[in-house]
Protein backbone atom coordinates (compact mmCIF):
# COMPACT_ATOMS: atom_id res chain seq x y z
CA UNK A 1 0.00 0.00 0.00
CA UNK A 2 1.24 3.34 -0.98
CA UNK A 3 1.63 6.21 1.85
CA UNK A 4 -0.24 9.00 0.48
CA UNK A 5 1.72 12.36 0.71
CA UNK A 6 -0.87 15.23 0.94
CA UNK A 7 1.29 18.12 1.60
CA UNK A 8 2.58 18.64 -1.70
CA UNK A 9 -0.80 19.25 -3.18
CA UNK A 10 -1.93 21.25 -0.54
CA UNK A 11 -1.58 25.36 -0.29
CA UNK A 12 0.68 26.19 2.40
CA UNK A 13 -1.85 27.91 4.39
CA UNK A 14 -4.51 24.82 4.46
CA UNK A 15 -1.02 22.88 5.71
CA UNK A 16 -1.29 25.27 8.40
CA UNK A 17 -4.79 25.43 9.25
CA UNK A 18 -4.54 22.01 9.73
CA UNK A 19 -2.00 21.99 11.94
CA UNK A 20 -3.17 24.89 13.89
CA UNK A 21 -6.33 22.81 14.07
CA UNK A 22 -5.10 19.14 15.60
CA UNK A 23 -3.16 21.33 17.88
CA UNK A 24 -5.80 23.41 18.91
CA UNK A 25 -7.62 19.87 19.30
CA UNK A 26 -4.77 18.79 21.46
CA UNK A 27 -4.46 21.39 23.62
CA UNK A 28 -8.30 20.94 24.82
CA UNK A 29 -7.80 17.20 25.41
CA UNK A 30 -5.08 18.45 27.39
CA UNK A 31 -6.52 21.01 29.58
CA UNK A 32 -9.14 18.38 29.78
CA UNK A 33 -6.26 16.18 31.68
CA UNK A 34 -7.74 13.02 28.69
CA UNK A 35 -4.99 10.88 27.96
CA UNK A 36 -5.35 9.70 24.07
CA UNK A 37 -6.28 6.37 24.65
CA UNK A 38 -9.59 7.63 26.79
CA UNK A 39 -10.40 10.50 24.21
CA UNK A 40 -9.99 8.23 20.95
CA UNK A 41 -12.15 5.35 23.11
CA UNK A 42 -15.00 7.70 23.07
CA UNK A 43 -15.05 9.50 19.78
CA UNK A 44 -14.66 5.73 18.43
CA UNK A 45 -11.44 6.00 16.77
CA UNK A 46 -8.05 4.64 16.91
CA UNK A 47 -4.99 6.60 18.96
CA UNK A 48 -3.23 6.42 15.43
CA UNK A 49 -6.09 8.16 13.98
CA UNK A 50 -6.39 10.51 16.74
CA UNK A 51 -2.40 11.44 16.95
CA UNK A 52 -2.88 11.97 13.01
CA UNK A 53 -5.70 14.32 13.81
CA UNK A 54 -3.91 16.57 16.68
CA UNK A 55 -0.71 16.47 13.74
CA UNK A 56 -2.85 18.25 11.30
CA UNK A 57 -2.85 14.96 8.66
CA UNK A 58 -4.70 16.51 6.04
CA UNK A 59 -5.98 12.77 5.29
CA UNK A 60 -8.38 12.88 8.42
CA UNK A 61 -11.90 13.07 7.44
CA UNK A 62 -14.20 16.11 8.82
CA UNK A 63 -16.43 12.75 10.20
CA UNK A 64 -13.57 11.89 12.46
CA UNK A 65 -12.99 16.05 13.55
CA UNK A 66 -16.69 15.97 14.21
CA UNK A 67 -16.14 12.35 16.57
CA UNK A 68 -13.43 13.80 18.37
CA UNK A 69 -14.74 17.46 19.05
CA UNK A 70 -18.55 16.40 20.18
CA UNK A 71 -16.22 14.12 22.60
CA UNK A 72 -14.87 17.49 24.09
CA UNK A 73 -18.05 18.95 23.97
CA UNK A 74 -17.02 21.36 21.34
CA UNK A 75 -19.22 20.34 18.53
CA UNK A 76 -20.87 23.87 18.34
CA UNK A 77 -17.60 25.08 17.13
CA UNK A 78 -17.72 22.53 13.82
CA UNK A 79 -21.39 24.43 13.55
CA UNK A 80 -19.96 27.98 13.15
CA UNK A 81 -17.00 26.99 10.15
CA UNK A 82 -19.52 28.28 7.24
CA UNK A 83 -21.74 30.36 9.03
CA UNK A 84 -23.25 33.03 6.81
CA UNK A 85 -23.02 35.60 9.58
CA UNK A 86 -19.01 35.22 9.36
CA UNK A 87 -19.11 35.65 6.03
CA UNK A 88 -17.66 38.68 5.72
CA UNK A 89 -16.41 38.63 1.80
CA UNK A 90 -19.94 37.42 1.13
CA UNK A 91 -21.67 40.09 2.91
CA UNK A 92 -19.76 42.83 1.42
CA UNK A 93 -20.48 41.07 -2.04
CA UNK A 94 -24.22 41.35 -1.41
CA UNK A 95 -23.90 44.63 -0.55
CA UNK A 96 -22.70 45.98 -3.52
CA UNK A 97 -25.33 43.82 -5.31
CA UNK A 98 -28.09 45.92 -3.66
CA UNK A 99 -30.22 47.96 -6.01
CA UNK A 100 -29.10 52.27 -6.33
CA UNK A 101 -33.59 52.81 -5.90
CA UNK A 102 -36.22 50.70 -5.56
CA UNK A 103 -39.12 51.44 -7.89
CA UNK A 104 -43.03 51.10 -6.74
CA UNK A 105 -44.78 49.00 -9.55
CA UNK A 106 -47.37 50.16 -11.15
CA UNK A 107 -50.73 48.47 -10.17
CA UNK A 108 -52.39 46.18 -13.02
CA UNK A 109 -56.02 46.08 -13.53
CA UNK A 110 -56.53 42.19 -14.83
CA UNK A 111 -58.07 41.75 -18.07
CA UNK A 112 -61.53 40.57 -18.15
CA UNK A 113 -63.36 39.07 -21.20
CA UNK A 114 -66.76 40.27 -22.43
Amino acid sequence: MQNKSYSFSLPIPVQHALRKLGHDISDARKRRRIPTRLLAERASISRTTLLKLENGDPGVSIGIFARVLFSLGMLDRLTDLADVLHDLSGIALEAERLPQRIRERSKQIPYTAK
